[in-house]
């Protein structure tokens, strides 16, 4: 059934009629054209999926536009700030942690969760918090890096 949903996105208003049910990633990728976000398994289990709802990770695949009304939505393409990169972003590049890139979004928004909840996470936390990001090429060591890194700069900005 369409309806008409209202929700931000990457700190613009959005408005637009559509199925209720339509999944969030297809909204951002096809309806919108941000293809920052990335189809991975479509189940929510591998984490490429991944936006910020309200300052929360969730996994777009399976999350219904109809849950994003009157929402906050942030993407890849809107974590940086007035053209300059998210602490995490540079942390990722400056510990080369993007080899192929395909699940570089949904590591970097599901490490802003965690950051949010906990600057200082120790290895262990880094490690059960993006447990469910799956990186096909194996670049784990430098994603855990860049997060301690990244929360090391949240920290001092705060």
């Amino acid at each position: 059934m369409e309806q008409t949903i209202r929700f931000t996105l990457n700190n613009k208003s959005r408005e637009l009629k559509l199925d209720h049910e339509r999944r969030l990633l297809w909204v951002l990728r096809t309806d919108i054209g941000l293809t920052g976000t990335k189809f991975g398994c479509g189940r929510g289990l591998c984490g490429a999926c991944t936006v910020l709802v309200d300052e929360q990770p969730v996994r777009s695949c399976v999350y219904p536009i109809s849950r994003a009304r009157d929402k906050k939505v942030v993407t890849i393409e809107g974590l940086a700030n007035n053209g300059q990169l998210h602490p995490l972003q540079k942390a990722f590049i400056e510990h080369d942690a993007l080899q192929c890139g395909f699940c570089t979004p949904g590591m970097i928004l599901n490490a802003y969760g965690l950051l949010r909840k906990n600057s200082q996470p120790t290895r262990q936390e880094i490690v059960q918090s993006m447990d469910r990001n799956l990186c096909r090429c194996g670049s784990y060591a430098r994603i855990i890096k860049a997060v301690q890194t990244a929360g090391r700069e949240m920290k001092g900005a705060k």
